[in-house]
Order: C-alpha cells, then structure tokens, then sequence
C-alpha cells in the first residue's frame, strides 16, 4: 500500500479528517484537485462542538485568536436601525460548556490553521479521475500517478466525483426559488461591530457581516444574475439608499443555488462520504461547514483503529436527515437570524440509543473540573479514556461522546470491540495516568 487513508478534498472535511489521523500515526495523502486553496467564505460559523473538536485536535488557540464570539445583529431602513438583537442572548460559557456561542471567522482562515497544523503538505492540483476497489483496497489516479490506498474518503464537496463515481443517490430537490448572491467585498461606509441587513420584502434582502481577522465584508443578498462587481455594487446602493456606503473591490463572487440532498449510503466498501459530499442543504444555521467536521471527527478513530466502520453511517445518516430538515425550516421562516438552540450549536446532538435521564451513553461527554484536572484536556489525545468520576467510571470514545457508564458496561464493550481496549487509557483517581 501507498497510504492508509487516501483523502479527496482539502476543505475542512478532509482537513479534520487529516488531522485525526495524524495524530494516531495513521497514513495517509489529501489530495485537492483546486490549484491552491480557496480564498472565499463559504462559511463562516463555526459552532461550539466543532470549537471542542479543535481543543481536542490542539488547535483551539488559533482559531480563538482568529475569530469573533459577541456581534448584533442589525436591520435597516436606510440609516434608522429597526431592530438591534443578539441572537445569543443569554448563552454564556459555563464549566460544562466552555464554548457557548457560534463564533464569525471566515472558513479560509479555519482551513489555514488545520493546514498549517498538518504534519504534511496538501497535494493540491492533483484531481481523482478514477478508482476502484478490491478485496484489499482502493486503485486510484491522481493526476498522473496511481495510488494505492486501503481506503478512500470523499470530502470532495457538493458536486463529489467520488460520489458520482460510486453511482450513490444523491436524494432531495433543488430550490430554485432560494437563490444567492453571495461574496467577499471591501466596503467602506459601515462599522464592523455589527452584522448590517436591510429588509425590504424577501427579494430586496442584503446583508453584510464584517468577516473577523480580514477587512472584507461577506456580501449576501437575495437575488440572480451574473455574480459581478458592479452588480453587487447596484444592489449596495439600491437596496441601502445610502450613497456613503461604497462598495470597492470584491475577492469572491458566486450564485448560490439552495440543494436540499443526502446520500443513501455513506459507505461503500472501502469508500466514505463526508462532508458536502454527503449532505448539502439551505446556508442557514451556519451548520455546513461544522457538519463535515463532526463527520470526519466520528470516521477518523474508526479508520484509525479499523473498527466500528459500519456504525459511521449509522450514527451520521440520522444527523444529516435532522440537519437538512432543520436548515430548511429556518430557510423558509422568514427569520433567518432567529434565536439559537442547543441543537443548532450542536451541543445536544447524540448518538443515544435509547432514552434515560441524566447523561447516557451515545451524549457528547460534557466538560468540567474533577480531582485529576480538566475534563477536555484529561480527554485530548488519540484514546478510548476511563475517568473515575465520583457516580462511577465512565469511558468515553476518541470523539468525545460516551461509550458507556459503570464497571460491568465498560467491560461489556471492551467484551464486544476487543479491538478498541487496545487503544484505551484510564485517568486514575487522583492523578492522570
């Protein structure tokens, strides 16, 4: 074999999934078939699961450093403000939940921080123009090269040639009543405190949100046409009635068509789905960006240990059903900017399968200081860890949700996935070991 792991796509799918699995030491080549990285915005909220994510992967610093947890919303009739709101009021960091907010910093710089975190370099321009598996793994060309992989991850976005490839449905509609214009512009005219909207019934909507760390604005409006400078810059002045807001050069322009899709399988044999490739849906939430992360965080432990592959599907399959439903709804409100829940966050997302109060095997392992140190940092690492919490042990899988609660389930799961005590280390009481 080449690789391990051959990954397609460097957005922050792929990237996490690189990341993962470097640090288990695990092989493996993403490859991008983009000439370099993208330089645009398509996301730019990154939730408080993918926030707790990055602590685990070493990365939390940087990306804290980078972007913006407290900016209002405004709208505007001209220069009055309407309404002036926050749609996280009331959400403040707590022991449990260190991450209580969504946080604005523009996707390019969250790629950039995973790249620069990589053990080895993307290998950009070199696109997938086949592959195909057998008993033992994955032939695949990349560019000019053949490589051979055990096995392949499609992060390789909403127009995926892994998934084409592999003849899997990609399910739902397109909404071509839900178009956007969409882009990164340098305005001047505006402060950059704010998230600024202007109404106007739903096809004179613009919106323009300072984007953390850059002097650019994301551009968004309702709307088509050709996506150009002077477009933006008609729909700027008409839409705000303002002549001081001056619209002066854009880095990235773009149509966006609203897909509502998922796949029927996020698996075939040796291949995967993530990300994009697997699910796309309406831009509201900001949830696309940090579903891709959650998928690639459950797949890379199990790559990484290979075993539990089947239950990648199984878990994620129901989060992507949830998430095309619920993006949807906000989509078609009429209130896009709505006050945020817990599942939005993605903090209450589980993998439970079954009901119970309190906290249940399949919930996402909360944070906190207990005798040894704390919770997040005692977790961080490749493992499988036991804590010895006052109720009883507790082992919590690589992704930070529980495995299982008390002594006799602990070691009936160890009974049933042998494999996994093999990478499995237990946080004594007192001491960290």
């Amino acid at each position: 074999m080449d690789t391990q792991v051959l990954i397609i796509g460097a957005g922050p799918t792929g990237l996490t999934l690189a990341l993962d699995l470097s640090r288990r030491g695990v092989p493996f080549r993403i490859v991008d078939a983009s000439p370099a990285p993208f330089a645009g915005s398509r996301g730019k909220g990154l939730q408080p699961r993918s926030m707790e994510v990055f602590h685990d992967l070493g990365v939390i610093e940087p990306i804290l450093a980078s972007g913006r947890f407290d900016m209002k919303m405004r709208t505007y009739d001209g220069r009055e403000v309407l309404r002036e709101w926050d749609v996280h009021e009331g959400r403040y960091p707590t022991a449990e939940r260190p991450y209580a907010r969504t946080m604005l910093i523009p996707q390019f710089r969250v790629e950039q921080i995973l790249r620069e975190a990589l053990p080895q370099p993307v290998e950009y321009d070199s696109p997938l123009t086949s592959f195909f598996q057998d008993d033992d793994g994955i032939t695949a060309v990349v560019g000019s090269e053949t490589v051979r992989a055990k096995y392949l991850v499609g992060c390789d976005g909403g127009k995926s040639f892994v998934r084409k490839r592999l003849g899997v449905e990609f399910v739902g509609e397109t909404r071509d009543d839900l178009k956007m214009l969409v882009g990164d512009i340098r305005v001047s005219g505006l402060d950059r405190d704010y998230w600024h909207s202007w109404g106007g019934g739903v096809d004179k909507w613009l919106a323009l949100c300072p984007l953390p760390g850059t002097d650019l604005f994301q551009f968004q409006a309702t709307g088509t046409g050709e996506p150009s400078l002077e477009l933006y810059r008609e729909i700027v002045r008409e839409r705000t009635g303002l002549d001081d807001v001056v619209v002066h050069d854009a880095t990235w322009v773009s149509l966006y068509r609203t897909n509502i899709r998922m796949v029927d399988r996020f698996r075939v044999g040796r291949v995967f789905l993530a990300g994009d490739a697997a699910h796309v849906h309406s831009p509201a939430g900001a949830q696309g960006m940090n579903t891709g992360i959650q998928d690639a965080y459950n797949l890379g432990w199990k790559l990484g240990m290979e075993t539990l592959l089947d239950t990648y599907e199984s878990e994620r399959k129901p989060v992507a059903e949830w998430l095309l439903g619920m993006t949807t709804a906000i989509m078609t409100s009429g209130d896009p900017f709505s006050k945020r829940d817990d599942q939005t966050l993605q903090l209450s997302l589980s993998y439970r399968t079954s009901d119970g109060p309190g906290l249940q095997p399949g919930d996402r392992m909360p944070d906190g200081e207990i005798a040894q140190g704390r919770i997040f940092d005692l977790l961080r690492g490749p493992d499988f860890v036991t804590l010895e919490l006052a109720d009883g042990p507790v082992l919590v899988r690589p992704d930070g949700y529980v495995a299982a609660i008390g002594r006799s389930a602990i070691d009936a799961y160890f009974g049933a996935n042998p494999v996994t005590q093999l990478h499995h280390r237990r946080v004594a009481a007192g001491a960290a070991a």
